[in-house]
């Protein structure tokens, strides 16, 4: 059950996607720089231009000295090194996308592209080559007859800029090598995805869930405009047209879930006792409602929760492939994942009831449960991961740790996981021992859902083992 959304809020959701989208883009900054870099290589000339020999002797020493031969050397140098520099970079960025996409997931390309010291870096390459190049066409060697001018002040700064460049560079060449391990990715991912729960599910656990409308025979269908994943829901648009129109509004699609032009995303119909809408009044009414649903085609961490999850659940599947073979890496996944669920176990998952002012039913928004996400969570890693004791050891752990957070309406889903881990067990032809691990693992996880913390078993501790979980 929630209020509308404040008019603040509207603003800040779409300033939050269009900040996203921006945030993913390689060309924004640096774009921005060589334009600085252009005025700025215009305008500082000019000033040396009218300062001329009245600067400070102090200020004067500090500055790079020499005729225009001088000058011209050091502006070509910066520009025709930078642009190499640049190319190193880009080349390097191109790279660590494909490795990326191969070792890890397709999805996470995003988070390479919106990496701000690439930003950073190619925006000071860039900017530097278009600086020394403004500034060389000012230099004037003194030939037929024209005056010789060096603007020092400009020069010197290309000098410094050039300077910042190596430093950059090395910068830059110490990030890749950080942000291209796993750990890195995973710590990344699992922070967008926390950020994404508390802005979709801010409501703590406690207040008893909506009575909901049911649609009558009469309702009408409100199909997707574009084909595209369902990126963002502007809910104040969506409640404006359903109090506009004195309808109710039940949005059965997620956000991240796939649509397709023209299949119903939505569905829509006068509340009790209202007037029924004509067919211009219809057509505004449904033209109105798709209009507040933002689609793309690729999902975004904006308002999807479940794409946090899809990206670390990709790399843990990648990582239990057998071309790759890592499950040290799906065992770091499954630690992130299982601080995610904790987490929600904490919060109003479901249904979202946004009501009008006068207390009143007017949007029903379709939002991942826990079960959906403890699903998406687990269903890949115990599938590619049963064969591998470790692996189904720490899916044990997400499952008590999740267990001991859990509120009683989530605990059937953990229950379902657990039977579903303890069948794939079943399957595999693990030694003894091991066997009787796991399943003194998976007594743990029954008590803690009784509300019994057990120690964790290792696999040299006592065979003695309770019933396995059927």
């Amino acid at each position: 059950m929630s209020k509308p959304s404040s008019p603040a809020g509207r603003i800040g959701g779409s300033l939050r996607a269009a900040s996203d989208t921006l945030r993913t883009q390689l060309w924004p900054l640096p774009a921005f720089a060589v334009l600085v870099a252009i005025g700025l290589g215009v305008w500082l000339p000019m000033v040396d231009a009218s300062v001329g020999d009245d600067l400070p002797e102090p200020v004067s020493n500090l500055l790079i000295g020499g005729g225009p031969d001088a000058a011209r050397a050091i502006l070509e140098a910066t520009a025709g090194s930078l642009i190499t520099a640049t190319s190193l970079t880009f080349s390097l960025t191109v790279v660590t996308l494909q490795l990326a996409s191969s070792q890890f997931s397709p999805r996470l390309l995003r988070t390479f592209t919106g990496d701000r010291v690439v930003h950073a870096t190619l925006a000071l390459f860039l900017g530097t080559f278009a600086y020394a190049l403004t500034v060389l066409r000012t230099v004037r060697s003194g030939y037929d007859n024209e005056e010789p001018f060096v603007p020092h002040l400009a020069v010197t700064l290309a000098f410094l800029l050039a300077i910042a460049s190596i430093i950059g560079l090395v910068f830059f060449l110490a990030h890749l090598a950080r942000e291209i391990r796993a750990e890195t990715i995973m710590r990344k991912v699992h922070g967008e995805t926390a950020a994404t729960i508390s802005r979709v599910f801010p409501d703590q656990r406690g207040s008893p869930g909506p009575v909901l409308p049911i649609a009558p025979d009469s309702a009408v269908f409100v199909g997707a405009a574009r084909s595209g994943f369902l990126t963002g829901i502007d809910e104040e648009r969506l409640l404006n047209a359903a109090v506009k129109h004195q309808a109710i509004v039940r949005v059965d699609s997620s956000v991240g879930s796939s649509l397709v032009k023209g299949i119903p995303t939505a569905v829509g119909w006068v509340r009790s006792g209202a007037p029924r809408m004509d067919d211009e009044a219809l057509e505004e009414f449904l033209k109105d409602v798709s209009s507040t649903f933002t689609t793309g085609f690729e999902r975004t961490a904006v308002q999807d929760v479940a794409f946090g999850f899809r990206q670390l659940i990709d790399v843990a599947a990648k990582a239990l492939s057998p071309g790759i073979n890592d499950p040290t890496t799906a065992i770091h996944v499954l630690g992130h994942t299982s601080a995610l669920l904790c987490d929600l176990t904490q919060r109003e998952l479901g249904t979202r009831v946004l009501r009008d002012d006068d207390g009143q039913v007017r949007v029903i928004l379709h939002r991942p449960d826990f079960a959906t996400l403890l699903n998406l969570t687990l269903d890949q890693p115990v599938l590619y991961g049963s064969s591998d004791p470790a692996v189904i050891d720490r899916i044990l752990s997400l499952l008590q740790e999740v267990a001991w957070t859990a509120d009683k309406e989530d605990k059937p889903a953990v229950r379902e996981q657990l039977h579903r881990v303890a069948s794939a067990v079943q399957q595999e032809s693990h030694p003894p021992a091991v066997t009787s691990h796991l399943r003194r693992r998976a007594g743990e996880v029954e008590r803690a859902l009784e509300g019994v913390w057990s120690p964790r078993a290792s696999v040299t501790s006592s065979h003695t083992e309770p019933p396995a979980a059927s």
